[in-house]
């Protein structure tokens, strides 16, 4: 029994850690609260100071080591200990070196010593690049290029960066020198990119490399300062054309290398090649493509890698890839991840009471795995007094049936070749009675349905019991309630129920203590309605919501709050009970509105944003610098924003020197930016303004910048659809669209014509032209040449445009398609072959074959047919062509011819061939009619169809009703060709048909044509049917139409007989005068039919006036045939014919005149004569 009891026993005592805090007033080993950081750097110029605080009872005392060894810090006249601490203060301006080394803080008491870390105490030094003698760096264009930048060491590592234009030289001469040098930060791209150890990288250097200056700036983030290197200039020498080259790499060297990396630390690995062009840098890990996951960015235009913490998934081999189009290089990158050590478990401080047991752990990794090492008070464990109830297994010291003399403090040393670790942990063996910490007997009032937490701190040893209950009875666990590991008791939810006395009873062998908390439950405060963000108008009113409920014995205030201050309330602003209501705002009243409800148990707030927002004010200060040929950098000073961010800003330039003031927008720019690079056009004048623009609108223009001009450039644009046509057999026009004003980029703008035969060793010949249009002759018919055409101006060359090929003119072809043939005949197609021409006869580039062909006759003798003329083109198919001419009329003979075509003329016709269509199916028969002539009887009839495409053998007629209930049965009646006709006999007179009728041929039935029979229902309807010629309405009817045409026809014999004289007047060598068609009289003038021939027949086209072509005026002598001819009536009779006339003067022949018929006439339009015949016509 003994036996059992024992090991039970040990199981009570046992504890691991003692979680809870130890009043300082118990005594205790020293605890280390505070330390430097393992890499300390200090600035000597200042006191430099090294942390170290602690705690213990009795409180401990300080002493350090350095380099290992004791540090007397009383006999040290620098350095000196503050007061309570072990802080040190070390003033060592003239000499501050000397304490540049490794420092370890130790704390004692009578029951322990506790050690903090090792501080390696490094001195920051200001740093300072050589003043040195930088010579110009001079390169071959094409050629790559590395600026070592070897910036100062830390600590700590500064920041690189690299930047142009640092001295104050300009590149031109510009007309305003500033005291400071613009300076720009080098634009990185593919071809240029800094490296990681700080280096300009060139790919490939191009001219414009040379335009400035290079220098290389680091930041020191310890005191934030910024250093500068000397300048270099960069000298590039221009060739010819730069030599293309495979790519070798500049960083890393080789084709391979190793990377370590700690675990998460940041890894970086890059790639960096020359050639050109500019390499393409691909990556890959472990064979396969590089998976690009969200911790993990490609940067530096594809030759950096960078993942921010370092994972053990991130080790492997890693390979760059540099491919240009002439080669391709690989470099491969092995990424080893190890690990300084960490902590999995910490060992914890234990309080035991005499005779319990215990554990410290100490448990950590790494890669590799680090070794752990025990000390006691700084000893080591193996160099320690052996004690037999201590026991060290790997990571856990296990303590047994513990007394006075295990009270020391334990350190625990976890190291490997990439770091360490210390923790120290203090074992306090003593017996002490449970004692309440904190303050006894408390009243709180806490708020419904909120978690309430009841403290009962404690502390003794051996662990006292904890008892939570209400008014001392029972014990409060589960449910809602939770008794914390320190004593505190937790109430979820609280509801009114749980008002009352609470009881915390701690005991242990030695004692007991209690303590009382009681509470009260209160209704929680709410806000109903929250105040809302709002974006107004400024001199809008606004109205900030904020709709309380409390409880009722709890007195509530309610304060606003703007930004971190008290609203205060006037005329403006004021309180509509909890809200607040402000009018007229303005730009002052935007911020951040918080209602603040207060209460003496909870506090709550609501918070909104109000805006008010304006259109931003104009940017100022407007400033031109780095002008070239093409660009130009414009600065401002941004205006206010108005509470409305700055989204982006628009530059409008003005280059129009003959109207200025018409401005233009040119780009723009995202509003956080104040000084961009403007792309401009080569010799041309600007002035700019720039306008911000924000979510209320577009600000006011600002004022203009000084106007400026860039200098010339030749043409950078290619001349478009550039071809060669040939107008003539034995010519090519060489054509192209001009460059427009603003792409000229220069003066006296021309254009240089190249061209050449294809296929042939000729030089290029060329020539120079202002036009659009350039001839070449006497070229061979149908010549291809090559062509191509560039622009000019006085400051040089142009691109040349790609090369087109052109041919010279087209000829008439001479070849005619021969053996033309059919095959293949069908009822609507037939197939036909043709052997084709020769190509030389084509005289052209073939365009396609064509087929004419027409309709002869029917093979019915008695149809008559269409005749007219039919055409298919038939693309250049091969060796054997043939095509396919469809939507052929059956039982018909056709006549058919070919030709063949190039892109201008067609060639001779070959001989007429003849076929003949076999039978098809007939269309559908034509006038179909239904008709009812007795009530109970229905007729139809039709005609013959329209095509018969046969000879026609019989019809089909298919009927069945449409309205009766029984549903008859379709009915079928076959007829012979000579049937047209059909009569049914109803069942009612309600009964309603529909018919389908379809001819026959040999071939079968052709299309069916559907029809339904009227709605025929009364004896009334079928008298309707009768000739409605016989009835008295209808009769009446016309008479009344009648008397009114002949009424009409006297009132217009009457109006003509009083003034409808011709006037007939005697001939004049003078052109006529322009009168109206109808005269004051009523008569109608004829020679407006020769005024509009006239017109219609002018002595050139129409298109030609438009274009605005001069001609010179016609002869005097057409002049004058025309106005000797404007009376004679010879024009409206026969030649040499007598003329009739009325009595009143007026001619017969102008009704009957053959000599010119008005229908020849080409008026360009409808034309409508007027005559009082006319209008009698269409009244009858």
């Amino acid at each position: 029994m003994g036996a059992l009891v024992q090991p039970a026993l040990l199981m009570l005592l046992w504890h691991s850690v003692w979680p809870l805090d130890i009043p300082l007033e118990i005594r205790q080993p020293p605890s280390i609260i505070k330390q430097s950081m393992k890499e300390h750097i200090v600035d000597p110029k200042d006191t430099m100071v090294i942390e170290c605080e602690a705690k213990g009872n009795p409180h401990p005392i300080f002493s350090w080591r350095r380099n290992g060894k004791y540090f007397n810090v009383a006999r040290d006249p620098h350095t000196s200990m503050r007061r309570r601490s072990g802080t040190l203060d070390i003033y060592a301006r003239n000499n501050p070196e000397v304490y540049e080394a490794e420092y370890q803080c130790i704390a004692s008491n009578q029951y322990g010593s506790a050690y903090s870390h090792k501080i390696r105490l490094q001195l920051y030094r200001a740093p300072v690049w050589p003043r040195e003698i930088v010579e110009p760096v001079v390169i071959s264009a094409g050629s790559p290029l590395v600026l070592s930048c070897d910036t100062p060491t830390g600590p700590p590592k500064p920041e690189t960066y690299w930047m142009t234009s640092c001295s104050y030289a300009r590149p031109f001469n510009w007309p305003i020198q500033t005291a400071f040098p613009t300076m720009r930060a080098v634009r990185q791209d593919r071809r240029v990119s800094m490296g990681l150890n700080g280096d300009l990288y060139f790919s490939n250097v191009l001219f414009n490399d040379s335009a400035s200056d290079f220098c290389c700036s680091a930041r020191f983030p310890y005191k934030n300062a910024i250093q500068q290197k000397m300048p270099v200039v960069v000298k590039v020498l221009t060739t010819r054309a730069v030599v293309e080259a495979a790519p070798t790499w500049l960083s890393p060297m080789g084709s391979s290398s190793s990377v370590l990396v700690l675990l998460g630390e940041e890894l970086l690995l890059e790639c960096i090649a020359a050639g050109v062009p500019t390499p393409l840098i691909t990556w890959t890990k472990d064979g396969y493509d590089l998976p690009v996951i969200h911790r993990m960015k490609i940067k530096n235009f594809n030759k950096m890698v960078q993942i921010p913490k370092a994972t053990f998934e991130d080790a492997g081999e890693y390979m760059c890839t540099a491919t240009n189009k002439i080669s391709y290089i690989q470099h491969t990158i092995t990424v080893m991840v190890k690990a300084a050590p960490f902590w999995l478990e910490k060992p914890e401080n234990l309080v035991l009471a005499p005779e319990e047991s215990g554990n410290l752990v100490c448990r950590a990794d790494g890669v590799p795995r680090p070794t752990i090492s025990w000390f006691i008070n700084g000893e080591p464990i193996e160099d320690a007094t052996p004690q037999s109830n201590r026991r060290v297994s790997g990571d856990t010291l296990t303590l047994s049936s513990v007394a006075a003399i295990n009270t020391a403090v334990y350190q625990c040393n976890v190291s490997n070749p990439y770091g360490y670790l210390l923790a120290n942990a203090f074992v306090n063996v003593l017996h002490a009675t449970p004692r309440i910490l904190g303050v006894r007997d408390e009243h709180i009032k806490v708020v419904e349905g909120r978690r309430t937490f009841l403290d009962c701190r404690y502390f003794g040893s051996p662990v006292p019991d904890l008892r939570w209950s209400k008014y001392g009875q029972g014990n409060l666990e589960g449910n809602r309630f939770k008794v914390h590991s320190n004593g505190t008791l937790e109430i979820r939810r609280t509801q009114i129920e749980d008002q009352g006395t609470y009881i915390c009873v701690v005991s242990n062998i030695a004692g007991r203590d209690e303590s009382q908390v009681r509470i009260e439950v209160k209704e929680p405060t709410f806000i109903m309605k929250r105040p809302q963000n709002m974006k107004v108008i400024r001199g809008s009113d606004v109205r900030l919501e904020c709709d309380v409920k409390a409880d009722a014995t709890t007195p509530v205030t309610t304060t606003w709050m703007k930004d971190t201050n008290t609203v205060t309330l006037g005329w403006r602003i004021s309180l509509d009970e909890s809200n607040l209501v402000i009018t007229n705002v303005n730009r002052g009243d935007a911020g951040i509105y918080t209602c603040v409800i207060k209460s003496e148990l909870d506090q709550i707030s609501a918070s909104a944003r109000l805006m008010v927002m304006d259109y931003p004010d104009p940017p100022t200060k407007l400033e031109l610098s780095d002008p070239y040929e093409r660009s130009v950098r414009l600065s401002w000073v941004p205006g206010d924003s108005n509470f409305s961010p700055i989204t982006e800003y628009l530059v409008q330039y003005d280059d129009d020197d003959w109207l200025p003031g018409k401005w233009k927008n040119l780009s723009t720019y995202p509003g956080s930016l104040n000084s961009v690079i403007l792309h401009l056009i080569p010799f041309t004048y600007y002035e700019f303004r720039v306008i911000a623009i924000n979510e209320i609108g577009p600000s006011r223009p600002s004022r203009p910048s000084m106007r400026f001009q860039t200098s010339g450039a030749p043409p950078d644009v290619i001349p478009k659809n550039v071809k060669g046509v040939g107008t003539w057999r034995n010519n090519m026009e060489i054509s192209w669209e001009p460059l427009r004003y603003r792409e000229w980029n220069g003066p006296h703008l021309k254009y240089l014509v190249w061209w050449r035969r294809r296929d042939s060793r000729e030089e290029w010949k060329n020539a120079t032209t202002k036009w659009l249009k350039y001839y070449i002759y006497d070229a061979d018919t149908f010549t291809p040449y090559e062509l191509k055409v560039q622009a000019v101006n006085d400051f040089g060359l142009g691109p040349e445009s790609p090369i087109v090929i052109g041919y010279s003119g087209e000829d008439r072809p001479v070849g005619v398609p021969q053996n033309l043939r059919v095959s293949d005949i069908q009822s609507t197609q037939v197939t036909v072959h043709w052997d084709p021409v020769v190509e030389s006869s084509i005289m052209g580039q073939l365009k396609e074959y064509k087929i004419y062909y027409w309709r002869d006759s029917s093979q019915l003798r008695w149809l008559r047919v269409n005749r007219a003329m039919m055409s298919q083109v038939f693309e250049d198919i091969g060796p054997e062509p043939s095509g396919v001419l469809t939507e052929l009329t059956p039982y018909s003979n056709y006549k058919m011819y070919i030709v063949v075509a190039n892109s201008r003329y067609e060639g001779p016709p070959s001989n007429n061939v003849h076929f003949s269509t076999p039978e098809g199916v007939p269309s559908a028969p034509t006038s179909f009619r239904i008709q009812q002539r007795h009530l109970d009887t229905i007729y139809v009839d039709w005609d013959l169809p329209a095509e018969p495409n046969g000879i026609i053998t019989g019809y089909s007629l298919k009927y069945q009703t449409v309205n009766a209930t029984r549903g008859e049965e379709l009915k079928v009646e076959e007829f012979l060709a000579n049937v047209t006709s059909f009569s049914l006999r109803r069942y009612d007179r309600y009964t309603r048909y529909r018919f389908s009728l379809a001819a026959r041929t040999r071939l079968g039935l052709g299309e069916w044509y559907t029809e339904e029979s009227p709605h025929y229902t009364t004896e009334i309807y079928a008298q309707d049917q009768v000739d409605i010629s016989t009835k008295g309405w209808f009769i009446g009817i016309m008479c009344a139409v009648a008397l009114i045409v002949v009424m009409l026809l006297i009132v217009c014999f009457i109006k003509r007989s009083r003034g409808g004289k011709y006037p007939v007047r005697e001939k004049k060598d003078i052109s006529l005068e322009p009168v109206d068609d109808i005269d004051q009289e009523g008569s109608f003038d004829y020679r407006s039919l020769e005024r509009i021939t006239r017109v219609t027949s002018l002595a050139y086209p129409r298109w030609e006036e438009e274009r605005g072509l001069q001609r010179g005026p016609p002869a005097r002598e057409s002049v004058m045939k025309r106005t000797e001819s404007d009376d004679s009536l010879v024009d409206y009779g026969d030649i040499g014919g007598d003329i009739p006339f009325n009595e009143d003067g007026s001619f017969i022949g102008q009704y009957t005149a053959q000599r010119r018929d008005v229908r020849d006439l080409d008026f360009g339009g409808s034309l409508e004569l007027h005559s009082p015949m006319n209008a009698i016509y269409s009244l009858a």
